[in-house]
C-alpha cells in the first residue's frame, strides 16, 4: 500500500503554554477533522509549518501517541508574515470569497508566497519517497503542483481546493493569475468541493492558458498542457459520521446535554458556531435573530442564540476589528431586548472540545449556519451526524457549498436577509415533529452515505494509483457527467437528496 504524505499550511496541532508546561492538542477546524482519521489509517506523515522550533519533542511525542508522523517547517517571521498574514489572507482568502475590494495586492506578499511554497517542495522531497501519494491542501499551497513535478510522477500528486474559486472574471484580477493556474495544472489531480467550482476554475483556465485544451475521456474531465494531463474533479468532502454518532451517545456528553438544557430554563436554544471569519456571516445572523425579536416579541424570554466564534488569526487587525465589531453589535441587541434573568444572545470567543462540541449540536433546537460564502461547511454536517434522536433543525446559509447536499432537509436562508433569517427561525420552532425527523434523516443518510472516507477514496482513487483507504471499499473515481460518483453535485441532485 502506498503512504500518504499529506502537505497543509499548519500542522493538525496547536502548541499552548511555554517550557516545560507545554501542551498540544488537536487544532480545530474542517481541515483537521476531516483528514486527521484518514491519516491515522494510512500511518503516514503530515507535512506544516510551526512556529516554535523548540517544540519539536513536543510534536514527536504527540504525533506518536496519534499514530502519524509529524514534520514541521519552519518558516522565518517576517517570511511567514507576508506569506500567510499577506499573500492568504489579504489576497487570495477574500478574492476567492467574491470579496476583491478588501485585497491588497502587494507585490512582495506575492514574493513571499513563492518562496514559501519552495520551502515546503523541498520539505516534501526530503520527506517523501518515490512510491508515495502526495496530497497537497488548500490556497496556500497552489504552486506545489509545478515544484514537485519535476521530482515525482503526477501521478501520485493530488490537491483539494477547500475553498470556493472565483468566477474567471473576479479571478483574473489576480496579477499573478498565470502562475497559480499553472502551478495548479503541475499536479495530477485537482479535487474541488463543487461543480460550481470546478465551472469557475475551467472557465478561468480557458480565459487565460488558451493553449490548455479541456478533454473527457470515459466521463472523466481534464485539462492538458504541454502534453501533460490534469484530472479536474467534483468531490464534497465529508466527516466522519460514525465517530460523531458515537460521541453523542457517550455517557459523559448525555450528561452534558442535560446540562445545558437546564441552564437555558425552557428557552429554545439556537446554536452558531463558527471560525472568527468574515466570511462566516456572523454578524449577518445576529441581524437575523435581532430581527426575529422585533417581529415576534411573544418569543422573548424563550429563545436563546448561543454564538461560538472559535479564535482564528488573532495577529491579522482585520480579524482584532471583526471581534470587537461583534461583540458591540451583540451587546447592542443584548441591551436592546434583554431583560432580567433573559439574555437573548450569549456569546463565546474560545475553543470547544469535541466532546462540548456535541453536546451543544444535542442540546440545540435549531443550527443557525449562515455564512456569506463558504467552500463546504462541515459543521452543518457535524450538527446533522450528532442529531442520533432524528431531531433539530438546519438552517443553512445557500452560499454554503454544502447547501447543494443537504438541500432536501435544511432550510435554506439567504444570509443577507435578516427578515428572511427571522421568518426561517419562527417557522422552525413552529414546525411539526414529524416533519422534523424526516428532514433530518434525509440530511444524515447524505452525510452518512458520503463520509470522509468515501471522499478520500474517490479523489484518492481518481488518480488512476492503486489507492483505497484500508478496511474500506474504493468507491468511483472522477466525476462522470453519465455515471457520476456518489459524492458529484449531478448524482446528489438525480437522487432528490
Amino acid at each position: 500500500m502506498n503512504r500518504l504524505l499529506v502537505v497543509s499550511n499548519r500542522l493538525p496541532v496547536t502548541i499552548e503554554g511555554a517550557g516545560n508546561s507545554q501542551q498540544v492538542r488537536t487544532s480545530s477546524g474542517g481541515l483537521v477533522s476531516a483528514l486527521k482519521p484518514i491519516i491515522q489509517r494510512f500511518g503516514g506523515c503530515w507535512i506544516g509549518s510551526a512556529e516554535d522550533p523548540n517544540a519539536e519533542t513536543w510534536l514527536d511525542a504527540f504525533a506518536e501517541s496519534e499514530g502519524f508522523h509529524l514534520s514541521p517547517l519552519f518558516l522565518r517571521p517576517g517570511l511567514r508574515h507576508d506569506y500567510y498574514n499577506g499573500f492568504c489572507n489579504e489576497i487570495l482568502w477574500p478574492l476567492f470569497h467574491d470579496l476583491q475590494s478588501r485585497c491588497n495586492f502587494e507585490a512582495r506578499y506575492w514574493h513571499a508566497y513563492a518562496e514559501a511554497n519552495a520551502q515546503f517542495a523541498q520539505a516534501v522531497v526530503s520527506r517523501a519517497s518515490k512510491h508515495d501519494i502526495i496530497w497537497v491542501h488548500d490556497y496556500h499551497l497552489m504552486l506545489q503542483g509545478n515544484l514537485l513535478n519535476q521530482n515525482f510522477d503526477r501521478k501520485h500528486l493530488a490537491y483539494f481546493h477547500h475553498v470556493p474559486f472565483p468566477p474567471a472574471d473576479v479571478f483574473e484580477k489576480l496579477p499573478w493569475r498565470k502562475n497559480i493556474l499553472e502551478g495548479l495544472l503541475g499536479f495530477g489531480l485537482i479535487g474541488f468541493q463543487s461543480s460550481r467550482d470546478r465551472h469557475n476554475f475551467v472557465a478561468s483556465v480557458r480565459r487565460i492558458l488558451p493553449e490548455a485544451a479541456l478533454t473527457r475521456k470515459q466521463g472523466t474531465l481534464a485539462i492538458v498542457k504541454d502534453s501533460a494531463k490534469t484530472i479536474i474533479g467534483t468531490f464534497p468532502i465529508g466527516i466522519d459520521f460514525e465517530d460523531f454518532s458515537r460521541t453523542a451517545l457517550a455517557p459523559k456528553v448525555v450528561e452534558e446535554v442535560r446540562s445545558i438544557r437546564k441552564r437555558l430554563k425552557g428557552c429554545r436554544l439556537v446554536l452558531g458556531v463558527d471560525r472568527l471569519d468574515y466570511t462566516k456571516g456572523i454578524g449577518e445572523r445576529i441581524k437575523g435573530f435581532a430581527a426575529l425579536l422585533e417581529r415576534y416579541p411573544g418569543l422573548h424570554g424563550s429563545v436563546v442564540l448561543m454564538q461560538f466564534a472559535i479564535p482564528s488569526r488573532q495577529s491579522i487587525c482585520e480579524y482584532k476589528r471583526l471581534r470587537e465589531d461583534l461583540e458591540q453589535l451583540i451587546s447592542s441587541v443584548n441591551s436592546r431586548f434583554g431583560r432580567e434573568g433573559w439574555v437573548p444572545i450569549q456569546y463565546r470567543n474560545r475553543h470547544l472540545s469535541r466532546a462540548e462540541l456535541v453536546a451543544f449540536y444535542c442540546a440545540a433546537d435549531v443550527a443557525l449556519i449562515t455564512p456569506v460564502k463558504d467552500g463546504m461547511n462541515l459543521v452543518c454536517k457535524e450538527f446533522c451526524a450528532s442529531r442520533v434522536d432524528e431531531s433539530g433543525i438546519l438552517i443553512l446559509s445557500e452560499f454554503a457549498g454544502a447547501a447543494h447536499q443537504l438541500k432536501t432537509g435544511a432550510v435554506l436562508v439567504n444570509p443577507y436577509d435578516a427578515e428572511g433569517i427571522a421568518n426561517a427561525l419562527y417557522h422552525a420552532f413552529e414546525m411539526d415533529q414529524r416533519d422534523i425527523s424526516r428532514r433530518m434523516r434525509r440530511m444524515r443518510n447524505v452525510v452518512r452515505g458520503y463520509d470522509v472516507f468515501a471522499w478520500c477514496s474517490d479523489l484518492l482513487g481518481s488518480l488512476g494509483t492503486p489507492t483505497a483507504i484500508p478496511g474500506e471499499k474504493l468507491t468511483s473515481s472522477a466525476e462522470s457527467e453519465t455515471e457520476p460518483s456518489q459524492g458529484s453535485d449531478a448524482a446528489i441532485e438525480a437522487n432528490g437528496l
